[in-house]
């Protein structure tokens, strides 16, 4: 099938690239010359494990290919996806400024055809309710005829989002046209060979699911980091609360990791999103409202307890940060928790120098020199005060304790992961503290310089 991707972003080319490897004819339109050139040439502008391979053997191979030129991807098309960028205006609604010019553009782009052949146009963007309405009226008013517009909301989570899309859990598909579902189908039928379900829906329940996951999800995450601020203050330990209600079928395992907050490029936006379009329906999504006020808070949680403990000021201390992304496996730094740290880090006069194994580069285009950047994750704990944990890299779970005792000025970390095991570090000699469960006193026994954590877990969340 030949199809068009509009917008070689994240959802973008892990769209097209996995598109491409079913044997499709994927060509990517981007209105950046510099980023389409580099993609040309097989450069990949993100980070997203297992994507290079696809990515550089359909584009050997023919199947995928990037231009400027709108028309040259869109009239040979049989499916053209919107992946443009929807990011939140300051009332917290989405822009969809991107998604409406482009519609235009296309719209165009078929009233100008001699002879109209059908198409399908494809929301593949996060989108208000509402919104593929919004985009049949665009093409509908630039003349275009014979075209049927589908939300296809994607699912797809940093890190493993290529794994997301060649074996989907569902494909949801929101449409009113028997003919736009049978050629989505058929579109994605072999990507769900296992029997995952394909969803046939209309259009404003594909476009609700999409806001209505996220923000379930982001919730659930809100939820157990205030479980594990209680569990603090009753000494309880969050680690076995936890265990004790993941085990409920009801409730699962997945999402219930206390941290620092959510962040990255969905589950912030999504939930305003999600908000504001509640309010202008005229109901008050108080559960979504709480669940930004919480998150907000816990992003700043844990460098203010460094502050505390450092008596109110950080003047004069060197803090390592381990962690920039807002999750494992991916540069993205958009919303990330880590970020909301070292501001609060910064504020209290503290000297910042942060690793991390792929965000350098981004966070360094947020951030520029206001902190320093190692290379290494023992790099940055040259004369460190104390250690901050904002990422849960896998290289982070079984450091050599030893050698870290050595570079410090003093063993202190705070974990804003969970990475280890309290009663561990104390017996290292650390002076320990993290998310929701109880602080001992360390120890004073010496340490080996290869003694290692066996402390490991496999979910990665907030």
């Amino acid at each position: 099938m030949k199809i068009a991707i509009v917008g070689t972003g994240y959802v973008g080319l892990v769209t097209g690239t996995c598109f491409a490897e079913m044997g499709n004819d994927v060509c990517c339109v981007d209105i950046d010359d510099h980023k389409v050139d580099r993609l040309r040439q097989g450069q990949l502008p993100i980070y997203e494990p297992g994507l290079e391979v696809f990515f550089e053997r359909n584009l050997r191979e023919g199947r995928l290919r990037f231009t400027t030129v709108l028309e040259e991807a869109v009239l040979p098309a049989e499916v053209v996806f919107l992946a443009l960028p929807t990011p939140p205006r300051g009332d917290g609604s989405a822009d969809l400024s991107a998604v409406l010019q482009v519609a235009a553009q296309i719209g165009s782009l078929l009233a100008a055809e001699p002879e109209p052949r059908y198409r399908v146009i494809v929301n593949k963007s996060t989108v208000p309710v509402g919104t593929a309405a919004r985009v049949r009226r665009v093409l509908e008013e630039a003349g275009a005829v014979a075209f049927d517009v589908v939300s296809n909301p994607e699912f797809l989570r940093e890190g493993v989002a290529v794994d997301d899309f060649m074996k989907p859990e569902r494909v949801v598909i929101g449409t009113s046209s028997e003919h736009a579902a049978r050629l989505m189908t058929g579109l994605y039928e072999p990507f769900v060979r296992q029997g995952n379900p394909i969803l046939v829906m209309d259009e404003r329940s594909a476009e609700m699911t999409k806001y209505a996951a996220n923000a379930f999800l982001a919730a659930k995450i809100t939820f157990m980091n205030e479980v594990a601020n209680v569990c603090e203050r009753l000494g309880a330990n969050v680690d076995q609360v936890r265990i004790g209600i993941g085990t409920d079928s009801r409730i699962g395992k997945q999402f219930l990791y206390p941290g620092i907050g959510f962040g990255g490029s969905c589950f912030p936006k999504d939930v305003k999103a999600l908000v504001h379009t509640s309010n202008e329906a005229g109901y008050q999504f108080e559960i979504l409202e709480a669940t930004l006020r919480v998150n907000e808070r816990q992003r700043r949680r844990l460098a203010e307890e460094v502050v505390s403990h450092f008596g109110g000021t950080l003047k004069g201390r060197r803090v390592a940060v381990w962690g920039l992304a807002f999750k494992p496996n991916t540069d993205d730094v958009r919303e990330a928790p880590s970020h909301y740290v070292i501001e609060v880090l910064l504020a209290a006069g503290a000297d910042v120098v942060a690793y991390d194994p792929e965000a350098r580069e981004t966070t360094r285009q947020v951030l520029g020199d206001r902190i320093a950047y190692a290379e290494s994750e023992y790099g940055a704990l040259e004369g460190a005060d104390v250690l901050v944990i904002c990422t849960e890299w896998n290289e982070f779970r079984r450091p050599d304790f030893g050698r870290m005792k050595r570079l410090m000025k003093a063993p202190l970390i705070f974990d804003g992961r969970n990475l280890y095991d309290p009663k561990r570090m104390a017996s290292l000699g650390f002076d320990y503290h993290s998310i929701g469960r109880p602080h001992y006193e360390s120890e004073t026994s010496d340490v080996l310089a290869d003694e290692r954590s066996t402390v490991d877990r496999s979910d990665s969340v907030s």
